[in-house]
């Protein structure tokens, strides 16, 4: 491992600092890319406008004529925590904006991830349209779909496809849905700046769109206008969860969302998430969305039934929501027992492919046949995380028929784009990947279990000619040193009142500290009794029970525990430099 110190420029710093923010937040912003204070204003104004994204006023003129004509709306979500925010938005937004006409006959339908697998099929379309709908709806899917969105309109469905992932690539050029609506920031000719908006957000700026077209139309005026920012909530967990790149954009989002998280301004079903984790809802951060709340509704999506998921983000019923939000929480607690045998698995028999006094392959696939489809991605994350290394893991598929194909996920490494691998091995290797797709840290794809080994060899070679020394070194970037009058539990609380995350990374403090002591605690957590620049500090390294030396460079975040009334400082230790 290998600690890396960002680099502050100075003048970005200063005129941060000029500009009325607290030296420390200074010197993080100015290391991620900020120069002005003005990049940090997150009110909903500052918003890239609606207009700005390509389909969204067309999308909003067919919703605005299907509620007009009082047709039925059918959202087809995917079954990630993304998915089931989007759809959730979709529905209370669609309800709110239709009230003052009368109209809420909107719905939803949600795939199996076994038996359906992702995106808008045309089975599916089969589905929606026998459920009456008149108009079809994804999110955070379908640009992909291409026989999907064909089949749908050959029944008569109208299709809006709202989306944020790549369009289809065969034979080297972009493959799109045809004779539908497309609201994607990233198919071609869409010059929206905000790339890396998640599904939930693509939704968001619709129901934007949709509220100026029926305010045009008279439906209501600016001062009688639904208030569409109680969505904000979801689309900041939406966001957060689905760890899209923070850009501007995105920060004001969830920036937005946990202000009023923070204030109790929530649909019900996430109170009772944040209870069920033990969180607290009034000192939220992006950290509850992403390992709190996020992982028991993905829970439901990868071993029962999203509806559960959706439904409880959607009710308004304090009780029905407590009742699913401990149901998610059971499915989630079932998701660890699997995951933990997994990839405790998985990983053995990756080692196995390597000696220990040799470095692994550039990129590892695993699959067993008991592997459960549903965790995989989470596998794979783990695996990666651990070898830094490109890692696809697979199982096979549970859908009937297709018992001989696997599924895999992947995830990787900065430096490798997993789609464009992806899409590489399929030029040279036709046939041998069923479906594919993703971005450029994760991605998934279905083979025939006969062409796991063509895979794996095409992967890795892919991987050996991308991959250098370089970037084969785990790396960690950090902030440098931290001052010992900044290390109080106030600027702990200042620090996690803003925004990190993906492409805006949490504040990691490096440098080197006396180890006074250490002791595993839970069979797998090393605490540590440390000395910081000749002072008293305790530390805990979470899922770490190697010994440290007696000194040693580490890199560390910052958190504040409380003991007999009395706040304290500690380090949460995230690498030591080897």
């Amino acid at each position: 491992m290998k600690i890396i110190t960002r680099d502050v420029p100075p003048r970005a710093a200063w005129a941060l600092e000029q500009g009325g923010l607290h030296p420390l937040l200074a010197r993080l912003f100015a290391a991620r890319g900020i120069t002005s204070t003005d990049e940090l204003d997150d009110a909903l104004a500052r918003l890239i406008p609606p207009s700005q994204m390509w389909g969204a006023q067309d999308a909003a003129r067919a919703l605005a004529d299907a509620m007009a004509a009082n047709q039925a709306i059918c959202i087809v979500a995917d079954y990630d925590c993304d998915g089931a925010t989007a759809c959730a938005v979709g529905l209370r937004g669609l309800r709110l904006l239709g009230a003052p006409m009368g109209f809420d006959r909107v719905n939803y339908l949600v795939p199996d991830r076994v038996t359906d697998g992702y995106g808008l099929t045309p089975s599916i379309s089969k589905r929606v349209k026998a459920q009456g709908a008149d108009v079809l709806v994804t999110v955070d899917n379908g640009i992909a779909s291409v026989d999907g969105v064909r089949a749908a309109r050959e029944l008569g469905l109208q299709v809006i496809v709202t989306d944020h992932h790549l369009p289809a690539i065969k034979d080297g050029e972009v493959v799109l849905p045809q004779d539908c609506i497309i609201v994607n920031p990233n198919q071609p000719g869409c010059t929206f700046e905000s790339k890396s908006i998640a599904g939930v957000g693509v939704m968001f700026y619709v129901l934007l769109a949709l509220r100026a077209e029926l305010r045009e139309r008279g439906v209501f005026t600016a001062q009688t206008q639904p208030k569409i920012d109680a969505l904000l909530p979801l689309v900041a967990l939406g966001t957060v969860a689905d760890v899209v790149k923070l850009d501007a954009n995105n920060r004001r989002l969830v920036a937005q969302g946990l202000k009023r998280v923070r204030a109790g301004a929530m649909p019900p079903g996430m109170t009772a998430l944040f209870n069920v984790a033990a969180r607290k809802p009034e000192a939220a951060t992006g950290f509850d969305f992403g390992f709190a709340l996020g992982p028991r509704l993905n829970a439901a999506g990868r071993l029962a039934d999203m509806t559960l998921g959706i439904e409880c983000l959607t009710t308004d019923d304090a009780l029905r929501a407590d009742e699913l939000a401990r149901t998610l929480d059971g499915i989630n607690r079932e998701r660890k027992a699997i995951e933990g045998d997994m990839r405790d698995q998985a990983l053995q028999m990756a080692e196995e492919m390597f000696d220990e006094s040799e470095e692994p392959p550039p990129a590892l696939i695993v699959f067993d046949p008991d592997f459960h489809e549903g965790v995989v991605g989470i596998v794979a994350s783990r695996l990666k995380d651990k070898l830094h290394r490109p890692t696809f893991v697979f199982a096979a598929s549970g859908a009937e028929g297709k018992e001989n194909e696997l599924k895999g996920s992947g995830r990787s490494i900065a430096g490798f784009h997993l789609r464009d691998a992806l899409d590489l091995v399929a030029k040279r290797h036709p046939g041998v990947l069923l479906r594919f797709g993703g971005h450029a840290m994760a991605a998934g794809c279905t083979i025939d279990e006969e062409h796991l080994e063509t895979f794996e060899a095409a992967l890795q070679q892919v991987a050996h000619e991308w991959l250098d020394a370089a970037t084969l070194q785990r790396r960690m970037e950090a902030d440098g040193a931290l001052d010992t009058k900044y290390r109080r539990a106030d600027l702990v609380d200042t620090l996690h009142k803003e925004v990190w995350g993906q492409g805006f990374a949490p504040p990691v403090f490096c440098e080197e500290v006396q180890v006074v002591s250490q002791r595993l605690v839970g069979e797998k957590h090393l605490a540590l009794k440390l000395k910081h620049q000749g002072e008293p500090v305790d530390g805990i390294w979470f899922g770490h029970t190697e010994p440290l030396p007696a000194r040693v460079k580490i890199a560390f975040r910052l958190d504040a525990d409380e003991w007999q009334g009395q706040r304290r400082v500690r380090f949460l230790v995230e690498a030591a430099e080897t």
